[in-house]
């Protein structure tokens, strides 16, 4: 029998970290506009001409509260090389690529692309964060009379959007291969243990999914952990504590990649990957360690990178 476990989204109570918020929200501007792009539509993203004079703040004020994308052909832009711009401090802080304008979020516009489609988010809190995001950005655009529940089944947390028969789910697995951390809510153990070559126990809740979206990388940082051979709990399992943490993470990776090769197929599913995310202890220009509580200004050096203090 499944059990399911039902939270009431009618004030969309979702908690997730500050810490990542704006990462979140970004990332989801990113996916949008990369499902925008790949569609058959296409066009959403406009290019915008080296020659074409800078905008106006007219034109300016008229993005932020229509959003307007320019009426430019489309080209080829990155939407990773661009500039924080600022209209009220960091209440409406914008993504302002270089060579193009990504459009003004629109909740409507996304759940008509995944009509009739599932997309699922997989990894550790980060990506449950973007997930949360989501259905935060998307409530305006769904009916009040609809119903707005997450139901859980196991590490599957499942939101369906009824008036477009979408699903947007997040399925929790830091490591992606199976460890003894897959429980989502019971999951801080003090010796972690992974099964470096085992993927399908999760990855078959992940087949039918129309866009993964996959996360793994902080909870590979600890100094030491230990792989399984065998099952948990078998008489025949053999276990090994080991140091090199980032020769794992490949090998995690590796499982993952040829689980994706075999079973996805690419003309159907779009996969995304988001690696790296920022350490948030340590600013630039701070003295002391501490977190972003009370930052209001992001660091404006486009050729900025947040060092990763990883020992290899």
């Amino acid at each position: 029998m499944k059990i399911t476990d039902k939270m009431n989204l009618g004030t969309w109570k979702i908690g997730f970290n500050s810490h990542y918020a704006a990462v979140g929200f970004f990332l989801i501007a990113l996916v949008s506009a990369a499902l925008y792009l790949t569609s058959e539509n296409g066009g959403i993203l406009q290019a915008r001409d080296s020659q074409q004079p800078a905008r106006t703040e007219e034109e300016i004020r008229l993005y932020n509260e229509e959003g307007i994308a320019g009426t430019d052909s489309v080209g080829s832009a990155t939407c990773f090389q661009a500039v924080w711009e600022k209209d009220f401090k960091y209440q409406n802080w914008r993504w302002q690529p270089h060579d193009c304008d990504l459009p003004r979020f629109n909740g409507t516009a996304l759940l008509e692309k995944i009509r009739g489609k599932k997309l699922v988010f997989v990894g550790d809190s980060l990506n449950r964060n973007q997930w949360a995001s989501m259905l935060c950005l998307i409530e305006s655009s769904i009916q009040h009379s609809s119903p707005k529940l997450v139901n859980r089944d196991g590490n599957m947390f499942i939101f369906q959007a009824t008036d477009y028969n979408a699903t947007i789910g997040f399925y929790w697995s830091p490591f992606l291969v199976e460890s003894n951390s897959d429980d989502p809510y019971r999951h801080h153990v003090k010796d972690r243990i992974i099964r470096i070559t085992a993927i399908e126990k999760h990855a078959k809740h992940w087949t039918d999914a129309d866009i993964l979206v996959f996360n793994s990388f902080m909870w590979w940082l600890e100094p030491t952990m230990t792989l399984l051979w065998g099952s948990f709990g078998s008489p025949d399992a053999i276990y090994k504590r080991v140091e090199m943490r980032l020769r794992l993470y490949e090998m995690a990776l590796n499982t993952w990649a040829e689980w994706l090769e075999i079973n996805i197929n690419r003309t159907k599913t779009k996969l995304f990957f988001m690696s790296i995310s920022p350490y948030h202890y340590h600013g630039e220009s701070w003295d002391v360690p501490q977190n972003c509580y009370n930052e209001t200004e992001p660091i404006m050096k486009e050729t900025y990178w947040e060092l990763q203090r990883i020992a290899t």
